[in-house]
């Protein structure tokens, strides 16, 4: 394919526009990025592509020949394959497996399963992507995230009519990937544009735009904004445009000094997970928690929350041992942001009011098991508009959320009581720029009114925009812990190597 041209696109809901007169030409041999806040319209973009929705209008020519895209089946026989962050792996079945997923099995003499030729398929499939460490026979359980997100490319080259694919669509692949699992993504994606594919890239990771991509287009409210090579184009450029303001300062600094009263204190603990963690946290102090990919960040937060029983050492919470339970946790004011909202977060097929109030039941609830619907309304209503979440009404769905807004329903959660210490695990994990202002100002917020937080991030900028002090984790054992101000990523980084 040498170019897919996309004109006059628009669709709308409900009378409401999401998509008004867009236009993107993806070519060949290109990675393309596509840009915007939450809600501007890349979601629905993505779905007409893929045939799941039906544009209200639309012009679609490959090559110069008008495209017929009304269902899946139309999307697939194009030649349009789409990778999303929310790997569809079935783990208990082997790599193999996975990748031919859908499609019909080899077999011996019309009977029984060839594995042989099925793994030889998958191995093929793997080899087209330059993937040679991957055992087609193992269970895909068995991988870590960033080679099941490969074993999910792979199917995509997998296909029953001997069809080859001219577009691939990654959806915020790397959101669940670490940086060394991002690195073999990189690498493969390269592959394709190499192979001469066109590639369409949805990200909000800014650096990996700038590195990767060869051209961007931002949406903004359902329209283009900008469209121009990488080359010809800044940061600050595509930030202003997905926003629509000038970006002064990303993180909104300290006006007020941390507190002295320790409101959490940690001496010599160690669990299964982690060891020699010694930390005081203080009013309305934010901490941030950093290491390697793995090395035991998430472990300090378990700890606080209750998750992980201490097999030595001593926690204090105020003047009282700390939470050993979760819903203690929650009930004692310990506000907690998952890194995994759709897996560890949300009821996804619930609506916004009943996620919201989720921990807070037993306060609000009547005499001894009544509900109190007024009282859960008045909650999720107050919380949302703190937040500033955008949906329809308290009754929608989560799952039909942008990743941003289901990041701040949890923050509604975290608010619908005064937090005692707020502890966040990756807050801004595949969110736009426009939700991560807005979750960077309700911390800083909080913080100022007293609230201790702690939180990991791996993103080194937002760690030390945010954070006052750093835990530095390495092996799961604590190494140091670091003033922030005045550091710049590559001095923490030479840190976290050092310890």
């Amino acid at each position: 394919m040498n170019a897919l041209s996309i004109r006059n696109l628009s669709k709308s809901f409900a009378g409401s526009p999401a998509l008004s007169d867009v236009a993107l030409e993806l070519r060949g041999g290109e990675i393309h990025a596509l840009m915007g806040e939450n809600g501007a319209g890349k979601s629905t973009l993505i779905r007409i592509l893929a045939g799941v929705e039906t544009a209200d209008a639309l012009v679609l020519e490959k090559d110069g020949r008008a495209l017929p895209l009304s269902n899946a089946q139309n999307a697939h026989d194009a030649g349009f394959r789409f990778i999303h962050q929310e790997l569809n792996i079935v783990p208990q079945l082997s790599a193999a497996e996975n990748i031919s997923l859908g499609l019909p099995y080899p077999r011996r003499l019309g009977l029984a399963v060839d594995w042989k030729e099925l793994n030889s398929r998958a191995g093929m499939a793997l080899s087209r992507l330059g993937v040679d460490h991957i055992d087609p026979a193992m269970q895909a359980a068995r991988f870590d995230t960033g080679d099941q997100m490969l074993i999910k490319i792979a199917s995509c080259l997998v296909d029953a009519e001997g069809r080859t694919a001219d577009l691939y669509v990654f959806d915020e692949p790397t959101a669940a990937l670490t940086g060394e699992e991002s690195e073999k993504l990189f690498a493969v994606i390269s592959g394709l544009k190499d192979s001469g594919a066109a590639v369409l890239y949805v990200s909000h990771r800014m650096n990996e735009v700038m590195r990767l991509c060869d051209r961007v287009t931002v949406l903004r409210d359902g329209r283009n904004v900008l469209s121009a090579p990488i080359s010809e184009t800044s940061k600050e450029e595509i930030i202003t445009a997905m926003t629509g303001r000038s970006v002064a300062e990303i993180y909104p600094p300290r006006s007020s000094d941390v507190g002295e009263a320790v409101v959490y204190a940690a001496s010599g603990v160690s669990t299964d997970e982690v060891s020699r963690i010694e930390f005081k946290l203080r009013a309305g102090e934010i901490l941030g928690v950093a290491g390697l990919a793995n090395a035991g960040q998430s472990g300090v937060l378990r700890i606080v929350m209750g998750l992980a029983e201490p097999g030595k050492g001593r926690i204090e919470f105020g003047s009282e041992p700390a939470p050993k339970t979760p819903s203690e946790a929650w009930a004692r004011g310990i506000a907690y942001i998952p890194r995994e909202r759709r897996r560890e977060g949300l009821m996804l097929q619930m609506p916004v009011c009943d996620n919201a109030v989720l921990p807070h039941l037993d306060r609000l609830r009547r005499l001894l098991f009544m509900a109190n619907r007024r009282g859960e309304r008045a909650m999720a209503t107050r919380t949302a508009d703190d937040v500033r979440l955008k949906a329809a009404g308290l009754s929608q769905p989560v799952y039909q959320l942008s990743g941003g807004n289901q990041q701040k329903v949890l923050f509604a959660r975290a608010l619908g009581r005064q937090p005692a210490i707020l502890v966040l695990d990756e807050p801004t994990r595949g969110v736009d720029i426009g939700a991560k202002y807005d979750i960077y100002a309700l911390v800083r917020e909080l913080s100022e009114a007293g609230c201790p937080v702690i939180m990991t991030s791996t993103d080194l900028s937002e760690t030390l925009g945010m954070c006052d002090r750093v835990l530095i984790m390495r092996d799961g054992a604590q190494q140091a812990i670091i003033d922030a101000a005045g550091l710049t990523p590559a001095d923490l980084l030479s840190r976290i190597y050092a310890s």
